[in-house]
């Protein structure tokens, strides 16, 4: 979904729709809550079913968005069905060699946010602030400690510029003082939000808190159906969006993507097996075409409009998320072929501006979404690293990850122990040029024993 910056010269800000609001939930949650999620809409809207015949195409009085993307693709606009793959084999097993029961450990909200960090083209003074705001941050998202004395060493207004940096991170509006904050931090995020939306927080959360709606609606001049979308807007937005990463038991996971190398060429397919394809129930359906009372007549057609938006938003889900993954191949193809060691450096903006998107969508995507892939399980943020320099005649890049992965070989296939100074000088022979300090940092990232350890083993 592409959101356009707000004009300088015309001050109008698009207003975002009810199914746009929708879609960019929709985003975010991985295979197990977006399963959860059309459960729940399901029992909602009496208008929504689960079909029965995969093959079925669900909605076909929506009027297909042309795309050229390929035939498959065309099969992916007409139904919820998330399943696609570039190969027309059918055998079942390629579509469904899902390594279901790989066990992950949950994700703080620190690490989350200093993974985006670290991605930032920010200096390495920024880069200390925002991990001392990050580090600070509690299971909310608000700070423990005044962010000022904590950052007493730099100007306030370098502080100031780094924690507008950390609150348009995922998940947006953390790195504030309370709620308030963070709902005012999220409103005025993205371009679009609703007349008076940031006016309601910014001023009037003590009457909206009790109720007051008809007090706020005369004071701010907004008509009923302003008022109405104002509400509707500030309920999707999170008071405390630290909480999704509180602490969690280890969980199992299941990819909601796989990638694979067959007969030269990559097969992507998206995970069918967990979420139902839903559809208008066809009782509804006929009931649309038919003359009721009013009641009735906004009933049928409310509840028909909701289910399209809400397939139509997992078919909007299901695309960006299909054409992120393409991408991301795209770009580290030597990883999916030859393994993690190839991985190359890249970043949200990289695949944003190949997928046509906003960064903060890419950012959603690969939050909490995993990938199958020859090598193990990923979640998608793996494949966003960043660079160290090469010495090659054409000023070659790699990732960390990749470097990582190369200084775990040489420590794994040494005859004698080497030391952090011997496994610089042969990263330099390969064309990696790295100093001996980062050398031993990356060993104890990987949990290695130095020389001296290592000889003792």
């Amino acid at each position: 979904m592409q959101f356009q910056r707000p004009s300088i010269i015309q001050e109008q800000r698009q207003k975002l729709s009810p199914q746009m609001i929708q879609s960019i939930r929709l985003m975010a949650l991985p295979l197990q809550e977006l399963k959860e999620e059309i459960q729940q809409e399901i029992e909602a809207n009496p208008a929504l079913e689960v079909l029965e015949d995969r093959s079925t195409m669900s909605l076909e009085s929506i009027p297909e968005e042309r795309e050229a993307d390929s035939e498959a693709s065309q099969r992916f606009e007409n139904s919820s069905d998330p399943g696609y793959s570039r190969s027309n084999d059918d055998d079942s097993d390629s579509k469904r060699m899902f390594l279901e029961g790989a066990i992950t450990s949950p994700e703080t909200l620190q690490e989350h946010l200093l993974w985006q960090l670290r991605l930032q083209p920010i200096s390495q003074t920024q880069r200390e602030i925002g991990e001392r705001l990050i580090q600070n941050l509690d299971a909310d998202g608000f700070h423990k400690d005044d962010p000022y004395l904590l950052c007493k060493g730099s100007s306030r207004s370098s502080v100031d510029s780094v924690m507008r940096i950390v609150r348009g991170l995922e998940p947006v509006g953390v790195c504030v003082k309370d709620f308030r904050e963070s709902l005012l931090v999220q409103a005025e995020a993205v371009p679009g939000a609703p007349p008076g939306v940031v006016d309601i927080i910014r001023d009037h959360m003590d009457l909206l808190e009790h109720g007051k709606h008809l007090e706020i609606q005369k004071r701010l001049g907004l008509d009923e159906a302003e008022m109405h979308d104002a509400l509707a807007y500030i309920k999707t937005l999170s008071p405390f969006p630290g909480r999704q990463y509180s602490a969690e038991e280890t969980r199992y996971v299941t990819p909601d993507v796989q990638v694979k190398l067959k007969d030269g060429e990559f097969v992507i397919v998206i995970n069918d097996q967990e979420i139902p394809v839903i559809g208008i129930n066809p009782f509804f359906d006929r009931l649309s075409g038919e003359r009721h009372d009013k009641e009735t007549d906004v009933f049928v057609k409310d509840n028909i409009r909701r289910a399209k938006w809400f397939i139509q938003s997992i078919q909007q889900r299901n695309r960006t998320l299909l054409k992120v993954v393409r991408s991301i191949v795209e770009f580290q193809r030597p990883f999916f072929a030859r393994g993690p060691k190839h991985l190359a450096p890249l970043t949200l903006k990289d695949i944003a501006v190949e997928v046509g998107v906003h960064e903060t969508t890419i950012s959603r995507i690969a939050g909490k979404k995993y990938v199958q892939t020859d090598w193990g399980i990923f979640e998608l943020r793996y494949f966003f690293t960043n660079s160290i320099s090469g010495s090659g005649s054409r000023g070659s890049r790699f990732s960390k990850s990749g470097v990582k992965q190369v200084i775990k070989e040489i420590i794994e296939n040494e005859t004698a122990a080497m030391s952090d100074q011997d496994i610089t000088d042969m990263l330099a022979r390969k064309g990696i040029k790295l100093a001996r300090r980062t050398v031993a940092k990356y060993r104890g990232e990987l949990n290695m024993d130095s020389s001296f350890g290592r000889k003792r083993g």
